[in-house]
């Protein structure tokens, strides 16, 4: 019976024994895969961050870059701007007619506009005024007429009167003028010397 309990005694040191072996041997590896886990977790979440903050830095740097685009191109068109009003001050009529004849080819080309998209045209007649493309080029060249007289009821300046002295003024130096304004104004923003 002493020996019985001894064998059973020992048996259970066995088990014991062999369960502190099986669990040490299992936890190290559960305990070495969480460690492995939580350690490639951290790095996930290093490298998300990194690629965040890089990611932000690059937006902010390109933000920038923008924002200084649009201020240079800002102070350009200002600077172009001023150096207009500075000549059409000194020049008014002249200055005011060279705006009207720049968009002139402008103007005609809205007014012709809805005709290019135009597939068919009838035209009916009475016999008494022209008629086909004839009637129409004049009629685009009536409006186109009434231009001027549009230009001096918005503006006060009558282009018509103002074209008379426009060579004139032309000839004596606004051409000159308006060349060494624009010259400035690259100058300025270019950093060019004038030469």
């Amino acid at each position: 019976v002493v020996e019985r309990a001894q064998e059973v005694l020992i048996q259970d040191q066995e088990i014991q024994r062999r369960e502190r072996e099986l669990e040490a041997t299992v936890k190290q590896a559960a305990d070495a895969e969480k460690f492995k886990l939580e350690k490639l977790a951290e790095a996930t979440r290093n490298k998300t961050m990194l690629e965040a903050e890089a990611e932000a830095e690059a937006v902010r740097v390109k933000g920038e870059a923008e924002a200084f685009s649009i201020e240079a191109k800002a102070k350009a068109e200002a600077l172009i701007m001023q150096q207009k009003a500075e000549a059409m001050k000194e020049y008014k009529d002249a200055a005011m007619l060279e705006m009207y004849l720049a968009t002139l080819p402008k103007v005609a080309a809205e007014v012709a506009a809805p005709l290019s998209q135009t597939k068919k045209l009838t035209m009916v007649s009475s016999g008494q005024s022209e008629v086909g493309a004839a009637k129409l080029t004049g009629e685009v060249m009536n409006i186109i007429a009434k231009v001027p007289h549009m230009v001096k009821d918005m503006t006060g300046v009558d282009v018509t009167k103002a074209s008379h002295n426009f060579r004139e003024l032309f000839q004596n130096g606004l051409r000159n003028k308006l060349e060494m304004c624009c010259l400035s104004v690259k100058a300025d923003l270019f950093g060019a010397t004038l030469d």
